[in-house]
């Protein structure tokens, strides 16, 4: 992070980019504006900032390292994090940073951020407008989690599966919305949840569990086939 650099068409002309991976790690953090798509593929969870305590919101797309178990129907994943389109990128103000260590510039290969007249090419676009969409998204996502913490719908949530190969993956640290709690929400805070639009995506976090017993299910059919 201390090498960042302003991205600009002249000093990095040449610069290339490989394609993104899925996002760095298995949990990968999204925004509001990305739970209803999000929760049609994978688990939505939420986590805490190891040095704030805060929550924050998550897609988990693996249950390890390095693997992606997200549904891929003809190679593409049924849902992919505008944090992953982002990596190794960051905004500085009004500017766009990078940072060149990443590996996705460390191979020298990839495609291009300008083109031949200094104008951001499509791989660039993408990333400016994954960048733009999470800065936007930040402040309502702020208000989503505090709004669940103020009807306390926020709960732990314990995730141990065990596979074939006779490995049991844990993943700690990780929270959903409490079906019991909103189910005795009063009326009050059900019409606010719902004027909101707050009501709608705790529910879809919810039923974003299922995917979880899907992945593992994945994982499983991986290890027969490669095991």
């Amino acid at each position: 992070m201390e090498s960042l650099q302003l991205l600009n068409n002249v000093a990095h002309a040449g610069l290339r980019m490989r394609a993104p991976d899925h996002g760095s790690g298995p949990f990968v953090r999204i925004v509001v504006g990305e739970i209803l798509a999000a929760a049609a593929a994978c688990p939505i969870l939420f986590s805490k900032h190891a040095e704030t305590g805060r929550f924050y919101l998550g897609a988990l797309t693996g249950l390890k390292p390095g693997e992606h178990l997200v549904d891929s129907p003809d190679d593409r994943p049924a849902f992919r994090a505008m944090e992953a389109d982002r990596e190794g990128f960051f905004t500085a103000e009004e500017n766009i940073a990078f940072d060149p260590d990443h590996p996705r510039f460390a191979s020298g290969d990839g495609d291009p951020l300008f083109d031949a007249e200094g104008k951001p090419t499509l791989q660039l676009r993408v990333v400016q407008q994954a960048l733009s969409r999470l800065v936007a998204g930040m402040e309502a996502t702020e208000a989503f989690i505090a709004a669940l913490l103020a009807h306390r719908l926020i709960e732990p949530i314990d995730i141990a599966l065990s596979f074939d190969d006779g490995e049991t993956v844990r993943l700690d640290g990780l929270y959903t919305v409490s079906l019991d709690s909103l189910d005795d929400l009063d009326d009050a805070a059900v019409m606010m949840l719902f004027r909101s639009g707050h009501l709608r995506l705790a529910y879809a976090i919810a039923g974003s569990l299922q995917h979880i017993s899907l992945m593992a299910r994945r994982r499983n059919d991986r290890l027969g086939r490669f095991g």
